[in-house]
């Protein structure tokens, strides 16, 4: 039953095209995208800069309409921003005027949920981000990764359905981000979230990703797919570090070798 429902589509993508501006003076940045988000799963892009790995992100999230093909949310077209499709963007992009606790409350607060459930929810989520104590700080006290916490946290107090994730650890110092990626791999597992992550690091890919999307450059396109386990190594070992083996390694160099052809001289 469990393998039934991880195999739930949640987004399809299909011929997907995107043009930005006008004629005679456009940009194609995306063409032929076809892909396909199960509940469950944990994917990873990659792909080189201005490829248009976050074009793809904002059209998932209903922020950019399509020039061509379709982009499905359990079969209905995506046509705005909805709860169900929660974002984080490598800046927080927290609401500086409201403590910690008022931003995680933020959203179940505007969907009218009753006042003690939205409490719950709160201490709940911060609790789960290891942030228990501090829901009265202003998030201009807080550090860089606490502040991607609380912003996780706000995603999360919605319970979308999709995670959207624009490279959200890319601002943080190198220990900060690997106890970032062990604690979104630990929300992931214990929520059986759906997670779509964009990142310029191979490795953060291979220890986060049940799947990798590798993309062409502008137009960009999907190049292949890889489908991965390492992060459930990872989970079951309650680690921070990749064990490194040849299997590791083999995937690793033909990503970068499918991504360093894509670089022009």
């Amino acid at each position: 039953m469990e393998n039934e429902v991880k195999k739930e589509v949640l987004i399809e993508i299909n011929n997907l095209k995107l043009i930005y501006g006008s004629e005679g003076d456009s940009i194609l940045a995306l063409e032929n995208i076809n892909l396909e988000i199960r509940r469950g799963e944990f994917l990873c892009v990659l792909g080189p800069s201005g490829c248009g790995k976050s074009t793809l992100l904002k059209t998932i999230a209903g922020y950019i309409k399509p020039t061509g093909g379709s982009c499905l949310m359990q079969g209905k077209p995506i046509t705005g921003p909805d709860w169900h499709r929660g974002v984080v963007f490598q800046s927080s992009t927290l609401y500086p005027w409201m403590s910690v606790k008022d931003n995680v409350e933020f959203g179940p607060r505007m969907r009218d949920i009753p006042a003690d459930e939205v409490k719950k929810i709160s201490k709940f989520f911060l609790e789960q981000v290891k942030l228990t104590g501090f829901g009265d700080k202003a998030t201009f006290e807080l550090s860089g990764g606490m502040k991607q916490r609380v912003a996780l946290a706000r995603v999360l107090a919605n319970y979308p359905q999709v995670i959207l994730m624009d490279e959200p650890f890319g601002a943080l110092d190198a220990l900060t981000r690997n106890n970032m990626q062990k604690l979104i791999r630990d929300i992931w597992k214990e929520n059986n979230s759906t997670i779509f992550f964009i990142t310029h690091d191979v490795d953060e890919a291979l220890s986060l990703a049940t799947r990798i999307v590798v993309m062409s450059k502008r137009p960009g396109r999907i190049l292949k797919e890889f489908n991965v386990g390492f992060t459930h190594r990872l989970y079951k070992d309650n680690s921070i570090e990749v064990m490194y083996n040849e299997e590791y390694f083999n995937v690793k160099n033909e990503i970068l070798g499918l991504i360093n052809s894509q670089i022009e001289e």
